[in-house]
């Protein structure tokens, strides 16, 4: 039995070194040192380039290195019927957590509008809102969500969630499904931490943005599949957006020539709010292929009919 890596940059040693500490006894192959494909019972890939598991034809289970699971769903070559993981991580939540919360805070202190007033040695106080009285909704209240939505509370701001079904926090009122106009509506920032799926592939457009309070903000750290970019832009020039803060988009890295470059009411970071880390997930990725071995019930496992 093996252990396959598969991964779109080839960053393979730490992944590599970290599964062998969690576990000496596991076989650790890529498709560059694999010398016999039917020993590999186990893959763990993140956005492996299509037609990458064609050839495994003994594979159990494959695994994101991630939270995200898209990429797994855009291979035609998934096998059928194979269990799918994905990764949990005390860690990736607290990225996250920090990650829009600085994001929301930037935003209502106008840190944003500060940086571009000192390129131009102006000074020039203007008026700010305080987090108490600010609504966050998290569009997609899942394990994510609960986690940001909680910092979010602690900080102070009113916090809504809206999911599939009702969830269950503290502080925090929950909507579902049939409830997202009710939850836009109050909406003043909105976080997009939704799974992307054949249903939420292109939400964030105009449609929704119409329902969102006058001069609402976005923040999506989810995938730019969510986002229709022209939609976007109608509405920052309509100002039916006063901003918006992107981490993830349609291309990655974003095109040089792209307009979002251009627009000061965009925030553009690099796919950086919440990164996963070989360390730190390598023992739940050695548990599993330790219970694929053994016939276990796997952790973590993602639905192929619901995508997430």
């Amino acid at each position: 039995m093996a252990l396959l890596l598969i991964r779109n940059d080839k960053n393979y040693t730490p992944w590599i070194d970290a599964l062998k500490k969690a576990d000496s006894s596991i076989t650790v192959v890529t498709p560059e040192t694999v010398e016999n494909p039917e020993e590999v019972t186990m893959a763990v890939t993140w956005k492996a380039p299509q037609g990458s598991f064609a050839k495994y034809t003994n594979l159990k289970a494959i695994g994101s290195m991630g939270a995200g699971v898209d990429h797994l769903f855009d291979d035609p070559s998934l096998p059928k019927n194979i269990s799918l993981t994905r990764v949990v991580d005390d860690k990736l939540a607290s990225d996250m957590q920090e990650f829009v919360s600085a994001l929301c805070l930037n935003h209502i202190r106008n840190l944003k509008e500060y940086a571009a007033l000192q390129a131009q040695a102006k000074w020039k106080p203007t008026s700010y809102k305080r987090a108490k009285d600010v609504t966050v909704g998290i569009l997609g209240f899942g394990t994510l969500g609960q986690a940001v939505g909680n910092m979010l509370s602690t900080i102070g701001f009113k916090v809504t969630g809206w999911s599939h079904s009702k969830k269950d926090v503290e502080q925090i009122t929950s909507y579902s499904q049939n409830e997202l106009d009710r939850f836009l509506a109050e909406a003043e920032i909105l976080v997009c931490l939704l799974p992307l799926t054949d249903k939420t592939e292109g939400i964030l457009n105009t449609e929704l943005f119409s329902k969102l309070p006058k001069g609402a903000y976005l923040i999506n750290v989810a995938r730019g599949g969510h986002l229709v970019e022209t939609d976007l832009i109608e509405a920052l020039n309509n100002r039916q957006l006063s901003g918006a803060a992107l981490d993830v988009f349609h291309t990655e890295p974003l095109p040089q020539d792209h307009l979002f470059w251009n627009r000061n009411d965009i925030t553009i970071t690099p796919h950086i709010a919440s990164m996963s880390n070989a360390a730190s997930v390598s023992a739940q990725i050695a548990e599993n292929y330790n219970r694929v071995k053994n016939g276990e019930e796997l952790l973590n496992t993602v639905s192929s009919e619901r995508g997430y």
